[in-house]
């Protein structure tokens, strides 16, 4: 049993609040320099040099690549020979929002109450998400989720009927909806199954994926590559001024459900799809 002191997650989350909203993962640039060289509308390349000139001014100031420095999801992967000492775990990931937000000068995105608001002033509470696996480590993921994009999200509670047809309706259906609303090129995370509930979380991890890779399953895979070239074809383009580049990636991911059901959730991200990720 390996022994933990909470004071070390408080510590990792600061840091990673904080260089997520500075440092776009790699993935995600090359993603959109590689769209870049594919546009040919003037408007279009101009936006797309734009957004690589804001991420590489970040990334150089170490400033945020974006206002919205987002709402603090927090993604543990604890190993089950581990023990937390020193205080509870869930105050010390928000102790770690807090600190992160606060001294690196982030915008803090949260109200206590959905319905009456009310601005917490820390950026707390996460959204926080444990899974249990093997060993003695814990892996971190702080992915700061900005709102323009994730209101533009969806869920569709599918009968089996629907078909592989209703999903892929849904997904551009979605996105189409969407519009310029969620800074294109944008990245989308599609869960299909599980529950109501587990199939947003799944399209959430989705956006966690890099780009680029693609679902073990070559079933899935391929949807992936049909999907993401059904969204392009949309003609959204960057910021929404037309283009070839409505989405520089789409992931999904899938688990078993009951036999009446097909969930399907659609969870959109901006360009700045940012998350960081340590081990501990």
């Amino acid at each position: 049993m390996r022994e933990i002191d909470v004071k070390n997650i408080t510590e990792t989350v600061a840091k990673l609040c904080i260089n997520a909203n500075r440092h776009l993962p790699q993935d995600v640039r090359c993603a959109i320099k590689t769209c870049r060289e594919c546009e040919d509308g003037k408007i279009a390349q101009g936006v797309l040099d734009n957004i690589i000139e804001n991420f590489e001014i970040a990334d150089k100031e170490c400033v945020p690549i974006c206002q919205d420095t987002g709402m603090a999801c927090v993604f543990l992967e604890i190993g089950q020979d581990v023990h937390f000492t020193g205080g509870n775990l869930q105050d010390a990931i928000n102790e770690g929002v807090r600190k992160g937000y606060t001294e690196g000068y982030l915008r803090k995105s949260v109200v206590k109450d959905p319905v009456r608001r009310g601005n917490t002033g820390d950026n707390t509470p996460a959204m926080i998400y444990t899974e249990i696996v093997d060993g003695e480590k814990v892996k971190i993921t702080v992915a700061p989720k900005g709102f323009g994009s994730e209101n533009m999200s969806a869920i569709r509670m599918f009968k089996p009927s629907a078909g592989l047809q209703g999903i892929k309706d849904f997904i551009v259906e979605t996105v189409e909806n969407a519009g310029p609303n969620p800074c294109p090129p944008m990245v989308v995370g599609v869960g299909i199954g599980g529950t109501f509930d587990k199939a947003a979380l799944l399209a959430k991890k989705a956006l966690l994926r890099p780009l680029g890779s693609h679902n073990k399953d070559e079933f899935y895979a391929s949807l992936e590559s049909e999907m993401l070239e059904k969204v392009n074809a949309l003609g959204i383009g960057p910021q929404g001024f037309g283009g070839k580049t409505t989405a520089i990636g789409l992931n999904i991911e899938t688990m078993a459900t009951h036999i009446a059901g097909m969930p399907c959730a659609i969870n959109i991200n901006c360009h700045v799809t940012r998350h960081e990720t340590e081990e501990i």
